[in-house]
C-alpha cells in the first residue's frame, strides 16, 4: 500500500539518536520519499516534545547517554503509546534485539544499514500504525454508540453477542419475546449495525469491564 495515502494526515517519523549526523541523514532520507521527520538527541527531548497525533513510527538508537532506546520503549508502553518502533544499533546485541522484538519492535537494524532496509521497515511500521489508529477510532465510535443504549438494550446486546435466541433472552430477562425484538431492533439502529456479525464485532471492541457490567 502507498503509505502517503494510508491516512488523513501525512506520516511523521520520529528519530531519537544522540548522533547528529545520523539524525540528519535519516531525516533527509525521509524527506526524499515524501515523509515528514523530526529528530531528537535524547529520549527526554522526545518525551518533553508536544507531538501531533499523526500516523508514523519511531526510529530509536539503542545505546544513548542516559536512558536507552529500550528504556524509552518501556516508558512509552507504560503510557499506552504503542507507536511502532524500529531500533538502530552500532553493535550486534542478540539479547537486546530479542528483548526489543518481544516488546513489539518492528525491526532491529545494525549500523551501517542500507537505506532501502530502513525504508522497508518504516513502511511496515507506518502501515501498522495506520491500522492501529483506525482500530482505535472504530472502538471509540462503538463505545460512544453503546453509551446511547438503555440498560435493557445493553443487556440484550450482550445476549445477542453471546449467540442467544430471542426466546432465550426473553426467558433470561423475564420479558416477552416481542419486547426483545423491539430492543434488538433499537440496538441495531443505535449501533449502526447492518448485520448480527457486525454487531458482534462492535461488541468485541468494547472494554472487557464494560461488557461484563452490561
Amino acid at each position: 500500500m502507498n503509505i502517503l495515502d494510508a491516512g488523513e494526515s501525512r506520516p511523521l517519523v520520529l528519530i531519537v539518536d544522540d548522533d547528529e549526523d545520523i539524525r540528519a541523514a535519516i531525516q533527509e532520507l525521509m524527506l526524499s520519499v515524501g515523509l515528514d521527520a523530526m529528530g531528537f538527541a535524547s529520549p527526554r527531548e522526545l518525551l518533553e516534545a508536544d507531538l501531533p497525533n499523526r500516523p508514523g513510527c519511531l526510529v530509536l538508537d539503542v545505546r544513548m547517554p542516559g536512558a536507552s532506546g529500550l528504556d524509552l520503549q518501556q516508558q512509552l508502553a507504560a503510557k499506552g503509546n504503542l507507536k511502532p518502533i524500529i531500533f538502530l544499533t552500532g553493535h550486534g546485541d542478540i539479547p537486546m534485539s530479542v528483548q526489543a522484538m518481544k516488546a513489539g519492535a518492528i525491526d532491529f537494524l545494525t549500523k551501517p544499514f542500507r537505506d532501502q532496509t530502513l525504508l522497508d521497515a518504516i513502511t511496515l511500521a507506518i502501515e501498522r500504525d495506520v491500522a492501529q489508529m483506525a482500530a482505535a477510532r472504530n472502538a471509540r465510535q462503538h463505545f460512544d454508540r453503546f453509551a446511547t443504549l438503555t440498560q435493557r438494550e445493553q443487556q440484550v446486546m450482550r445476549e445477542v453477542a453471546r449467540g442467544r435466541l430471542n426466546k432465550q433472552i426473553a426467558f433470561d430477562l423475564g420479558i416477552k419475546e416481542i419486547t426483545v425484538k423491539l430492543h434488538r431492533g433499537n440496538v441495531m439502529r443505535k449501533m449502526k449495525a447492518s448485520s448480527i456479525g457486525e454487531l458482534i464485532r462492535a461488541w468485541e471492541t468494547l472494554p472487557a469491564g464494560l461488557r461484563d457490567k452490561s
